[in-house]
């Protein structure tokens, strides 16, 4: 399981860095905000998995749902307002923070690993994007 919990404020854009990632990984389906599911499942080349803690008043209403139960799923993570429930995130993740753009800029994506995987994740993303020049 890869898990990105995506923090920050209204239209910073995280259901729409989902979507890009969902259609990167091949999904089909129309990816939308899942507020009122909770988690929302697609299929592509790996299960994707969204989710919205921003309407959840307690870690008990994901252990509700079998949270623990995704972490032993394959597929990749994504979880908006991630940092409303800081105790459902495990040691280990990587964690997306955007940030809204200056007047004449776009928004800046910033990625901060949590553990050894995600910082060599971070560092190959780093020299691939060295080398697109």
């Amino acid at each position: 399981m890869i898990l990105f919990p995506l923090p920050g404020n209204w239209g910073r854009g995280k259901t729409t860095m989902v979507r890009g990632i969902a259609s990167g990984l091949e999904v089909r389906d129309t990816v939308s905000s899942p507020s009122f599911l909770i988690i929302q499942e697609y299929r592509g080349r790996y299960p994707v998995f969204h989710g919205d803690f921003y309407r959840l008043g307690s870690y008990q209403e994901l252990e509700d749902i079998g949270w623990d139960e995704y972490f032993h799923r394959e597929g990749i993570m994504l979880i908006e307002w991630g940092n409303l429930i800081p105790e459902a995130i495990p040691e280990d993740y990587l964690e997306v923070v955007i940030k809204e753009p200056g007047l004449e800029t776009a928004r800046l994506h910033k990625f901060i690993p949590h553990g050894k995987r995600y910082q060599a994740v971070v560092e190959e993303l780093a020299e691939k994007c060295e080398s697109w020049g």
